[in-house]
């Protein structure tokens, strides 16, 4: 069965008292079973964001245990920040990570506004996918008048909590929980200490967009003259289209800018339904999923596009920030970099690397860590404070920590040469499959054709196949050696009754099972990889064949060495149809193995003694 993993991003209104933020983080962790990933506090907003993960009923207690812990440490009377904020804990989203669905996230958040509602007193309100109701769904509705102006809506039976008292909690406001993808929360810097050019820019960015106007002086949009819908008069706010009627407006934006207008206006506070003449215009902005206001902070002496991508598979960090970039060089500023607050997926980073490399004309068809480096350096991602791609970056490729690929070279061959078994020949077959990979990757990557040639695309999907089958050899140098010791580790198992010897044999049965199938994923993957030195060979740079030669040579070295593993273990098996399926696939992989390396050593040799020839 599956592991379910929750993630959870409560939002303090706490972010200078430190030590009072450490009371809270340290409530959290005294629940079991969660890992505390990320804690981030800000100055000036005043606010703290504490990133957690773990399987759900962990997480749901750690969650309750800080809400309790800010309840009695934080007093929103007192409180002032520039972020924009509804209680002691903000909002406290649930996001699923593995083995859990929206609904399941949905639950969790009601499981957790129930006792909080409960045993703490306090106003709990649904949003997003655990909303209530459509209407609540948007936080920046339910947050609307925020602290200040809780204790009037508390009185609207429409604004009803989802769960708690409906009275005024003066000491914590009200709390918001429910369930959302990964949002990212990502600062964009600016070489002003203005905030209103950070405004002007945020509000061409975000979703719901600004004031529509027409006849901009310059490039600052509140430069010109407002729109207001009038009779037989209903301009388009994104271009000068004006329509006789609102239903031909709608059409138009519709059709000639892809968004419904009734739902721009909706998110400005206009119900189409009840008429617009009279209402203003809005232009809607450039991205989907994405939250924007400007702010100033001291403690960087700078404004700030503070944006919330609700989606980042819709709308990324890159969308914006060249976005950004354009419309700040227009009014006469620059973008000096940007700020991930909190965490990051490794996909939306890695995605960003791999755009600005291609952008260079390099291809990305290099080490993970190198992809995303070259996200950090194309993002100014180190501009106000360090970026730690292992702090801030969630679901890095998986690693072995201090394992044998984190030796130096002289220290694994060393380890190989002591007389113990393991690491042996499998973790070897293992290195040398991951090293004819990267020669194959080395040699697509020195070889840059551009020429949009056939040639080109394969050189192009040779590297990129490398990179992926070097990575996961790697991984299995160390998993070959665990493998075996879980073998190892049944045989030292006691064997003094029947149920026990029978346990052992089973347990021995498993490890030996395992001990067949990684070196077998290790022949096959270096396979792989010499099929993908072939072609690097074949279409490469022909200075570099010999090393497109060696890649395939010491590849098929992984081949052989990881069948041989696989037979040595299998004949001790007891499964007769699992031998029976193993061995002729390991014929045939050795088969096809040799083939291909004579056919790509015959071909070298015979190119090499052609140049000899001259």
């Amino acid at each position: 069965m599956s592991q379910r993993v929750v993630e959870c991003v409560p939002n303090f209104s706490e972010g200078r008292d430190l030590a009072k933020m450490r009371q809270i983080t340290d409530a959290i962790k005294s629940a079991p079973g969660v890992k505390l990933l990320d804690v981030d506090p800000g100055a000036d907003t005043n606010r703290t964001v504490v990133t957690l993960v773990g399987d759900p009923d962990s997480v749901i207690e750690a969650a309750f245990r800080g809400i309790a812990a800010a309840a009695k440490l934080i007093d929103m009377r007192r409180h002032s920040g520039a972020h924009p904020r509804m209680g002691a804990c903000d909002v406290c989203p649930f996001i699923p990570v593995e083995g859990v669905s929206m609904d399941d996230c949905a639950e969790f958040a009601r499981r957790l506004g129930a006792r909080v509602g409960k045993e703490l007193d306090i106003p709990v309100y649904l949003y997003e996918h655990a909303a209530s109701r459509p209407e609540r769904s948007n936080l920046a509705v339910v947050r609307k008048g925020e602290y200040e102006g809780l204790e009037k809506k508390l009185k609207d039976p429409e604004w009803k909590p989802d769960f708690g008292p409906a009275r005024f909690n003066p000491g914590f406001g009200a709390l918001i929980t429910g369930a959302r993808e990964f949002l990212i929360a990502y600062n964009i810097d600016l070489n002003s200490t203005d905030k209103a050019h950070a405004s002007d820019i945020a509000m061409e960015l975000r979703e719901k967009g600004r004031v529509a106007r027409r006849g901009q002086a310059n490039a600052y949009y509140s430069s010109g003259k407002e729109l207001r819908y009038a009779e037989a008069s209903f301009p388009c706010g994104n271009c000068d289209f004006d329509g006789k009627n609102f239903e031909a407006t709608e059409a138009h934006c519709r059709e000639a800018h892809g968004y419904a207008l009734r739902d721009l206006l909706a998110a400005n506070d206009i119900d189409a339904g009840n008429g617009v003449i009279g209402q203003r215009v809005y232009r809607a902005g450039l991205f989907k999923e994405c939250k924007a206001i400007g702010w100033y902070v001291d403690a960087y002496q700078r404004a700030q596009i503070s944006i919330n991508l609700t989606n980042w598979r819709v709308t990324s960090t890159r969308d914006v920030l060249e976005a950004a970039r354009k419309l700040a060089a227009a009014r006469g500023l620059v973008v000096t970099g940007s700020e991930i607050v909190g965490l990051v997926p490794f996909q939306a980073l890695y995605q960003a690397g791999r755009a600005y490399l291609e952008d260079q004309g390099k291809g990305a068809s290099v080490p993970v860590m190198d992809v995303l480096q070259a996200a950090v350096l194309s993002m100014g991602l180190n501009d106000v404070a360090q970026f730690e791609l292992e702090k801030k970056v969630l679901g890095l490729p998986k690693t072995h920590p201090g394992g044998l690929m984190d030796s130096t070279a002289r220290e694994l061959v060393d380890e190989v040469s002591r007389g113990t078994p393991a690491p042996g020949g499998g973790s070897i077959a293992a290195l040398a499959g991951s090293l004819g990979a990267a020669l194959a990757s080395m040699v697509a990557n020195l070889t840059q054709v551009k020429t949009g040639s056939t040639a080109d695309a394969e050189l192009r999907a040779a590297a990129e196949q490398a990179q992926r089958l070097k990575d996961e050899l790697m991984l299995l140098v160390d998993e070959d050696t665990t493998a075996f010791s879980a073998y190892m580790d049944a045989r030292r198992l006691p064997a003094g009754t029947a149920d026990e010897i029978a346990q052992r044999n089973t347990k021995m049965q498993d490890g030996l099972k395992l001990a067949v199938e990684v070196p077998l994923r290790t022949a096959r993957l270096s396979y792989a990889a010499m099929q993908t030195a072939e072609t690097a060979m074949r279409c490469g740079n022909p200075n570099c064949i010999t090393d497109g030669l060696t890649g395939c040579t010491i590849a098929y070295a992984g081949v052989r060495g990881g069948i041989w593993n696989v037979l040595i273990n299998l004949k001790d098996i007891a499964d007769a149809d699992y031998v029976a399926d193993i061995r002729p696939a390991c014929a045939k992989l050795l088969e096809d193995a040799g083939a291909l390396l004579a056919r790509a050593t015959g071909e070298g040799d015979a190119r090499i003694a052609g140049m000899l020839r001259g």
